[in-house]
């Protein structure tokens, strides 16, 4: 059985300091092996696109099987009933950023749920929602301007959320969005700064870091070009 398979090529690939590295940049995780990203995507690159395959692996409840789901599911057949049991199980910033990533960003509900997860308040939900924005922003070259204004409203609401995960998945947000073209930086520049004025370290915070990229001579100049 491919799934069977797998798990266990998985295992074989394991490297216990591998994991001790993971748990340093805040992955803990019960059920992971170490395998590197470059060998799963090998892995993935391997097997070719299976929905099927990908909803076992993700129930295995194993890191580097969920990481794998996400790299050979098929966005098309993704539903939303999926999105929302895969979201539930997000337990560590890695699989929640590598899952919006590779897969999520795809989907045919993917500015849906950017909008939709933003407004929650489970960590790694809400994470998902700004990784999503991201991502989107990063990904999908034929996006019109209107969408991203609209992530941007969004944007200064949860710059007060003072949780690490949530913030840093904010800031990315309003970075990758404000380097998409010209308008956009100037957009997410005006938003940076009003996000400076509200009254918390978080918010300032984001704002400081995101006015530093937006406003630097190698983005500004990427963007004149």
């Amino acid at each position: 059985m491919l799934y069977d398979k797998i798990l266990e090529e998985l295992k074989s690939l394991s490297d216990p300091k591998a994991v001790e590295g993971m748990a340093r940049f805040g992955i803990k995780l019960k059920n992971a092996y170490g395998v590197s990203i470059p060998n799963l995507r090998k892995i993935a690159k391997r097997i070719g696109k299976n929905h099927h395959l990908a909803q076992e692996l993700w129930s295995s409840g194993v890191h580097e099987a969920k990481i794998l789901a996400s790299l050979i599911d098929e966005p098309k057949k993704v539903t939303n009933r999926q999105m929302e049991r895969w979201v539930a199980d997000f337990d560590s910033w890695a699989i929640c950023d590598l899952c919006c990533s590779n897969l999520l960003d795809k989907t045919d509900s993917a500015y849906q749920k950017a909008i939709e997860w933003s407004e929650r308040d489970e960590e790694f939900v809400k994470r998902a929602g700004f990784v999503l924005m991201a991502a989107l922003a990063i990904h999908d070259k034929k996006a019109e301007d209107p969408t991203f204004l609209q992530f941007l409203l969004i944007i200064k609401r949860g710059a007060v959320d003072q949780r690490n995960f949530v913030k840093k998945a904010v800031n990315w947000a309003l970075r990758q969005i404000g380097k998409r073209n010209i308008t956009l930086t100037r957009k997410a520049i005006e938003a940076a700064k009003e996000i400076q004025n509200i009254d918390s370290k978080s918010a300032r915070g984001i704002a400081s870091d995101a006015l530093r990229e937006l406003t630097s001579e190698t983005v500004q100049k990427r963007l004149h070009r």
